[in-house]
């Protein structure tokens, strides 16, 4: 009463009266209509007769109707102050079905009188029947005062109070990705678009096995990317899913001004389709630390655990060695046999003869000193474990067919360079992954090296399933080319899988500085840093309280997140959340987005069976392959050889000779 300003118990007093009132006008009436049948039954008293010939005279009998309606008006005058215990289980239907057929019922009564006369058993029929429809309208009533009108949200996962406005509107400019899109919005379908408006600010795409990462989002960065002019590298690890989709898109602009003018594609198992290029062409070593940048890219491309233990002796040691050997290959005849297949082959002669001819390059001496000191001095265990962990891992790459592919020299790594911007696909095979992975990470490792400088045509770097290959400093990657038009887009499953392979560290580096994300379905940990990076939203809140007399209900807004964790878990395959980052001259009001992306399946098959195949590089026989296997190793001997005579017949280098 405080609260309200409501005097409860006087309010009470009027509904009794109210009632009352209906109750005397009803007895009324059917004394009045009846009154043969309670002189028979010797209910009648002259009190009674007088008060009736005085209401007579106030017309309330001046149609049968009247007194009726009147008891009725009364009677719900009397119910709107009802206020009976609520009760959840209770639905309008019930009470709203008996109150419309006591109301029916109540009409219809006064049938009985108006076809017969008004006889005792008319009247007892009458009034039996008018008094259960007026009490089942009573019931009906005071029934409804205790359903709950407020009904909470059957929502019971609150998805429609998580839903809130994106960004309608296509923005699109020269480098820009647009994916089209539908998302819900206050109970209707409405169109979007994602626009990925500055992709040089790094694109994160993450989502776990059949979210739909590739045929939702990547394809579409690449065609989109091709047709705009870009120069591309892109790892297919499903080789040659993404592959086809570049070339035959390729092929169908590659008439258009500024589009990249050639493409070419590498592969490891099917060498007839497959370009040669040699990651290490010494054209494109400058100084020493470009073959420490490849050693230790190669290492630990097939040692992933090294990745932890960077800064160990036993780990830096190989690195060391393998630098020695590049650097060594790169000097020798102006880097005539500067490939890694020699550097494998050179790196597996005897200690004496090896250390011996290494000797001959100064450069190098910093490096093998140890080395030689600890052979020297006998440190057998030391020098084996310095060495053998070297030999080991690159003995994985003794096979004919990668020597075949990574001793050639159809096209350069530097796809973005003005005059012959290029189309480079690498593939994988999920079954050999440790030892392609490793070489892959090599070309990629040298090809950031010749992409990422200034004055080149803009550049788009798409990793499919990046962590399964090993790329230093992708951090610095994603920083720094920006400014040089390098456009890099990442697909990875989970954070959980970069921490196991690239270190928690770089991982949350990672994750965090890439402008652009979108995610499919995801769990855990990196379900709950997506949500937090997705920010809060006002939503309504609504409690309802009841007891006894009376019925509760607070409404408020509250700022919860505007994706949870627990929506992230449970994306349908095609759903996605993430993040734009815009520009300066083309903001983004609504850069978060929670949508389904929309694909033209019809469309996307048809142009899937008018592929092309990749065409044929060259006929490519065992014998041919066989060959050069051969060939490689026939030269490391030759250089081993000559160099040894060399040292013997010149006194002047008879002492770098080591012997055993």
């Amino acid at each position: 009463m405080a609260t309200t300003g409501e005097n409860e118990q006087a309010l009470r007093r009027i509904m009794d009266m109210s009632r009352l009132i209906s109750l005397a006008l009803l007895a009324l009436h059917c004394y009045y209509y009846c009154y043969g049948a309670f002189q028979h039954w010797d209910l009648t008293w002259p009190l009674t007769d007088k008060i009736l010939d005085q209401i007579i005279k106030t017309g309330l009998f001046s149609s049968f109707e009247k007194a009726r309606v009147a008891s009725l008006a009364f009677l719900f005058i009397s119910l709107l102050g009802v206020r009976g215990k609520k009760d959840e289980k209770l639905t309008l239907a019930l009470p709203v079905w008996v109150l419309l057929s006591a109301l029916t019922s109540f009409y219809f009564s006064s049938l009985v009188l108006r076809l017969s006369e008004p006889d005792r058993l008319a009247a007892t029929l009458y009034i039996g029947w008018c008094s259960t429809s007026y009490l089942a309208a009573l019931w009906a009533g005071a029934r409804l005062s205790r359903v709950i009108r407020q009904r909470i949200t059957v929502d019971i996962f609150n998805a429609e109070n998580e839903r809130f406005p994106q960004q309608q509107a296509l923005v699109e400019n020269q480098y820009s990705v647009n994916l089209k899109a539908r998302y819900q919005h206050k109970g209707k379908i409405r169109d979007s678009w994602v626009n990925f408006i500055n992709p040089f600010r790094g694109i994160l795409v993450v989502g776990s096995p059949g979210s739909g990462k590739t045929y939702y989002v990547i394809r579409h960065i690449i065609t989109q990317h091709i047709r705009k002019g870009f120069s591309m590298f892109l790892y297919d690890f499903k080789y040659d899913d993404l592959t086809k989709i570049a070339y035959n898109t390729w092929l169908d602009v590659q008439s258009e001004p500024q589009t990249a003018k050639a493409f070419y594609y590498v592969n490891f198992d099917d060498l007839s389709r497959s370009h040669r290029c040699n990651p290490l062409e010494p054209g494109t070593m400058t100084d020493i630390s470009d073959a420490a940048e490849s050693a230790r890219t190669i290492l630990m491309g097939l040692n992933r655990e090294w990745i932890r233990r960077q800064g160990d002796f036993f780990v830096e040691s190989p690195i060391n060695f393998l630098t020695a050997i590049i650097w060594f290959l790169k000097k020798y005849e102006n880097g005539r046999y500067c490939t890694l297949p020699h550097a494998v082959e050179l790196m597996q002669t005897t200690h004496a003869k090896l250390f011996s001819v290494l000797r001959t390059q100064r450069e190098i001496q910093v490096l093998i000193n140890p080395f030689i000191s600890a052979f020297i001095h006998h440190a057998n265990q030391q020098l084996e474990g310095q060495i053998a962990s070297a030999q080991i891992s690159m003995a994985r790459l003794s096979s004919p067919a990668l020597y075949y592919v990574l001793s050639g020299n159809d096209f350069s790594l530097d796809l973005n360079s003005e005059d012959q911007p290029k189309i480079v696909a690498m593939g994988n095979n999920p079954g050999k992954i440790q030892t392609y992975g490793a070489v892959v990470s090599l070309y990629i490792s040298r090809m950031i090296k010749a992409v990422n400088q200034k004055n080149r045509v803009k550049s788009s770097l798409i990793f499919d399933e990046f962590p399964t290959v090993y790329l230093n400093h992708i951090d610095s990657l994603i920083a720094t080319a920006r400014q040089n038009k390098v456009a890099t887009t990442l697909g990875i499953q989970d954070l959980s899988q970069l921490r196991k392979d690239y270190g928690r560290e770089l991982a949350d580096v990672v994750m965090n500085i890439t402008g652009n994300i979108i995610c499919g379905q995801v769990t855990g940990e990196t379900a709950k840093q997506l949500s937090e990076r997705f920010g809060r939203i006002n939503q309504d809140r609504t409690s309802l309280s009841i007891n006894r007399t009376d019925t509760s209900i607070s409404r408020s807004k509250q700022l919860d997140p505007a994706i949870p964790p627990s929506r992230i878990a449970a994306l349908s395959a095609g759903e996605f959340v993430g993040m734009c980052s815009d520009n300066p001259d083309q903001p983004l009001d609504l850069k978060t987005f929670h949508c389904t992306l929309v694909n033209d399946h019809e469309a996307l098959d048809s142009q899937q069976n008018e592929y092309k195949p990749l065409p044929v590089v060259r006929t490519v026989s065992p014998p041919v392959i066989e060959a050069n296997y051969r060939q490689i190793k026939e030269d490391v001997e030759m250089i081993i050889f000559s160099e040894m005579e060399r040292m013997l017949s010149d006194p002047e280098l008879t002492h770098l000779i080591i012997s055993k």
